[in-house]
This record gives C-alpha cells, structure tokens and sequence, in this order.
C-alpha cells in the first residue's frame, strides 16, 4: 500500500500550525477587537483515496491531498454598509486548483431594512447564493460530507461555481406563511491556464473564458417550521480560442441549469435533497460546424442522524446521468464507435459516513463511497480512459476540522 510522503504532511503539518499560532494571537487580541470588525478561521487536514480512478491523484495512493485553510474577515463601516472577505488555501489532489486564493472580497450595503422585510446589495467578488452548500463548499465543517454529492457539486466545475466577480441582490421578507428569500446575481469567473485544463484537459492549449453567469434563486421557509424549499436557475456562456498547435477548435458553450432542493433540520437528524437538470450546447469547439445540445439530469438524497452525544450518521445516495434520454449510456457508447465505455455516461454514489465533535469548534468525519459509472470524473469533455478503467469503483476520506 502507498501512502503519502513525508514531506506532503509535513508542508501541511508547517501550514496547519502556523494558521493555529494566529488563532492564538486573534484570541490574545481579543480586547483590543471591536463590535465593527470580526476575524474568524479554519483549518482541516485529511486523507483520502480513490484507486483506479483520477479523482484526486494518477497512482492510486493515500493522499493528504485534502487540506481546507482559511481566515474571513467581515467589518462593519456603518450601520448599512460591511465589507467582507475571505481568504483561503486549499488542496483537493486534481478535482480542483490547489494554493492560495481570495475566496471572496465584497462590500454589503443594506437599501432598505425594517420589520417586514431586508434588500441587500452585494459589489465584488461574492459568493453562490443560491445552492444549498454553494455559499460555504469552502468550510468545511459547514458540510454534511467531505466530497459533496458530484451529481450538484461537480468538483471539476467547483471554482466556477463557488463565486463571481460583480453584483448580487438579496431580498427577504417576513409574511404570515413564512420567510421568503430572493436572490440574484451577475458576474463571471476568470479561468487561469491550469482551472482550463482541468475542465477540458492537457490537450487544451488555448484560452476559455466565461462571458457571463447570471442565477436566480427561490428560497421558503415557512413558519414555525424546520422546512426549507428553494428553486434556483443558471444561465452562463464560455468561449475558447485555440491557441496555434491545439487538440481544440474554437469554439463556444452555453450551460443552463435549472434546479429543486429542499431541507429538512430537527433537533437529532437533518434531510437535505437537490435535483438538477442541466442543458449543455456545445458550438464547433470539438471541430469547425460541430454541434451537440444535450440535458443531464441528477439529483441527491442526503439524511444525517445523531446516534451518540457529539455522534452523528451519514446515509447520502447521488444519481447522476449525462444524457436524459440515455440513462445507460449505450448511444454514447455507439456514438463513440464503442471506444469509450457506456459507465462514463452515469455516475451512481452511495455513502456511508461518521462524525465526531471532540469538542464545539473540534471534529473528525470519515466517509466510505461506492460508486458505479465515472461521468463525473476529469475531463467532462474528453473521458480519460487511460486511468478511470473500472465501472465499479469505491472512494474513502477522513478529515480532521478545527475552526475559530
């Protein structure tokens, strides 16, 4: 069995630490904060493996590829305004870029604030409103799971879909049936070289870009009640320039999503459930005059239950199929001339998982997933048959969470 070199734990040992000595120092400095400006952070270290598959690394080994560190700050410059921001490092192997980022850096102005009902502005970069882990996919303890259902959560897509840079609205209202929350968005999200690649793989030596993302979203809460039901929809356009020697054409895509969640959060156990139906148009790219316009569907049912004081039980299944109307993947197989196989048009995840809370702000979860099919593996557009060789494969973590 491989396991993960010295010098991979203990960069992050290095890192860990140096984020705690902070934490130390915030909470010595304590008296001198004041109500206006708050400073709060997180650390996690974990392991995880996924053999025959790469997901998170090409050898098969156990890898501390699953590192989570961040500090936010949120400063309220008057009773209407607050600047907010969050820096982060992260590493999750290959699902998405590792190293330092600004997470997010936005100023919230409050419009209108009274019994009723709030409308809030959001400049900047901000984060995805409007899925139920979308918001706060980079806290860790904030998640059910340590690999969040891929069917919504695609993890190739994540640095997409965490954020944007430029403008957002939030309304909520208090009515007699309940809360209603309204959010909106528009903005873009810029891809480096290597975010590039790992959506469209080694072979793209050109340019993508995203022209624009712009989401709605639908929350009810009704009252007195542990219910949450939300509808929310996505509009983005990508572009891509090829460079001089390309695999790639120039090209364009339109992704479209329409999704239906829902949560359910009592005293001793928690549901949470999303469906998506996502449309995918893709113009040349592949080559000059190609077209293809097609709908995947997913959807995933998450239910966590408290077992033990400070105990708590993970039951999740995630279904996802690339094509609708081909939900075994034999006409994607045949229009490849059977060269790639039909479990990379599906991907079915069932997962077992534990959490313990050593104390409020310390927790370790651990997690077992089986899954058949591969269409949530790298590359969404080009199937990596050299290393996800098994229909059937099976994927652990744990992860060790502390936050203050």
């Amino acid at each position: 069995m491989n396991y993960p070199s010295l010098k991979s734990f203990v960069l992050r040992s290095k890192l860990c630490l140096v984020l705690l000595l902070g934490s130390v120092v915030q909470a010595q400095a304590e008296g001198l904060a004041t109500d206006k400006v708050r400073w709060h952070g997180f650390i996690s270290q974990g392991l995880i493996q996924a053999p025959e598959t790469n997901f998170v690394n090409l050898d098969d080994s156990i890898s501390a590829e699953l590192t989570d560190i961040g500090v936010n700050m949120s400063w309220a410059l008057s009773d209407r305004l607050r600047l907010a921001g969050q820096v982060v490092y992260l590493d999750g192997g290959r699902r998405y870029t590792k190293g330092t980022r600004l997470d997010y850096l936005f100023l919230d102005w409050t419009l209108h604030s009274d019994f009723d009902w709030r409308l809030d502005m959001f400049v900047g970069r901000f984060k995805n409103q409007h899925w139920l882990y979308s918001a706060t996919r980079d806290v860790p303890f904030t998640r059910n799971a340590i690999v969040l259902p891929q069917s919504v959560y695609f993890d190739s897509f994540r640095d997409i879909a965490v954020g944007s840079d430029g403008l957002a609205f939030k309304v909520t209202r208090t009515t007699s049936l309940g809360e209603v929350e309204l959010n909106w968005s528009w903005g873009a999200t810029n891809l480096s070289k290597e975010q590039s690649q790992i959506l469209l793989s080694q072979l793209a030596q050109g340019d993508a870009e995203q022209d624009y993302v712009h989401q709605a979203s639908l929350f009810w809460r009704p009252d007195q009640s542990a219910w949450q039901l939300g509808i929310s929809l996505l509009d983005s356009d990508f572009t891509y320039e090829k460079a001089e020697q390309d695999y790639y054409s120039d090209g364009a895509m339109t992704v479209q999503r329409v999704m239906f969640n829902g949560r359910y959060a009592a005293e001793y156990w928690e549901l949470s459930s999303e469906w998506v139906q996502e449309r995918l148009d893709i113009r040349d790219f592949y080559a000059p005059g190609f077209t293809r316009n097609s709908f995947s569907q997913g959807w995933y049912l998450q239910g966590r239950y408290n077992l033990l004081p400070r105990t708590w039980a993970l039951l999740g299944i995630d279904l996802f199929d690339l094509d609708k109307d081909d939900r075994s993947g034999r006409q994607f197989s045949a229009s490849t001339g059977g060269l790639v196989p039909a479990y990379f048009a599906y991907q079915d995840d069932l997962t077992l998982g534990l959490t313990y809370d050593f104390k409020d702000n310390l927790r370790l979860t651990m997690e077992h997933h089986w899954v058949k099919g591969t269409a949530r593996l790298a590359y969404p557009v080009m199937p990596d048959l050299q290393y996800n060789t098994s229909e059937y494969w099976q994927m652990w973590a744990m992860q060790l969470m502390y936050w203050f």
